[in-house]
């Protein structure tokens, strides 16, 4: 290794860049008005805050199992709206089945459009337009798990073995039957594997949709925060917690199974 490639001979390099990331950090402050000093200064206020948190209200757990389970069904039945219209726009999505850039171009395009909506922000036009209640939920679910497993599966169909696609084409099959015979069963798997995952992410995810009114346990977390009751705070973040916990290592060995 030569000297100018050490870390020591280019010292001043790694100087510079963190007196800019220093002067971006404080610039950044003075803009935003953000004032950390109050973090130490409302001490008192997070003591009393403490206090009551770390005592959590037991008695009224057995009144979280209805919401909690509400917030499964939410999530199972929007991961599977989702997941099945995903596949079929997966499969329109690459130039693989399609063999029209432009046809795959739009549907690209179209599911960019998608995964750049912030799901609360999703969850709150579908308030507005559909009202309070779980079905507004499973439909931001399942607009949120189409957007992101479809990415998944489009760029999983690109990545598979052509010989089959050639030799079902070579004997006269049409893109329906390629895509069904030749290409699904290489990626099946993959497809069950994203599926899962996309219920792992939106059991965390439908515990907060209830903070625009999209139902579910976040409902009751939202109150429970806005009418100061930090006890009753506490045995709701704790029962989502182990049932967050619960359905990551389900799913982990669901999508270990079909690797």
């Amino acid at each position: 290794m030569k000297l100018k490639e050490t870390v020591h001979f280019n010292w001043y390099k790694h100087l510079l860049l963190l007196i800019i990331l220093l002067a971006c950090f404080f610039s950044s402050m003075r803009i935003t008005g953000a004032d950390f000093s109050k973090v130490f200064t409302n001490s008192s206020q997070v003591t009393a805050f403490l206090s009551r948190f770390v005592h959590p209200e037991f008695s009224y757990l057995n009144k979280l199992i209805a919401p909690m389970i509400k917030t499964l069904q939410m999530s199972l039945l929007g991961t599977t709206i989702g997941v099945l219209i995903a596949i079929p726009v997966s499969f329109l999505a690459t130039t693989t089945i399609t063999e029209n850039r432009w046809v795959s171009t739009i549907f690209r395009f179209f599911l960019g459009v998608v995964r750049t909506i912030p799901t609360l922000l999703l969850a709150a036009l579908f308030v507005a337009v559909f009202g309070i209640g779980e079905a507004t939920g499973v439909l931001t679910i399942a607009v949120f798990t189409f957007g992101m497993v479809s990415q998944l599966m489009f760029q999983a169909i690109e990545t598979i073995d052509f010989g089959p696609i050639e030799a079902a084409a070579a004997v006269g099959a049409n893109k329906l039957q390629i895509a069904i015979w030749s290409v699904a069963p290489q990626v099946m798997s993959q497809f069950a594997s994203y599926a899962f995952y996309a219920f792992e992410v939106n059991v965390r995810a439908s515990t907060v949709l209830g903070y625009v009114g999209a139902g579910g346990i976040g409902v009751i977390l939202n109150s429970s925060l806005a009418l100061l009751k930090y006890e009753r705070v506490s045995i709701i973040i704790l029962t989502i917690l182990v049932t967050v916990s619960i359905v990551d290592k389900l799913s982990e060995r669901v999508r270990r199974s079909f690797l």
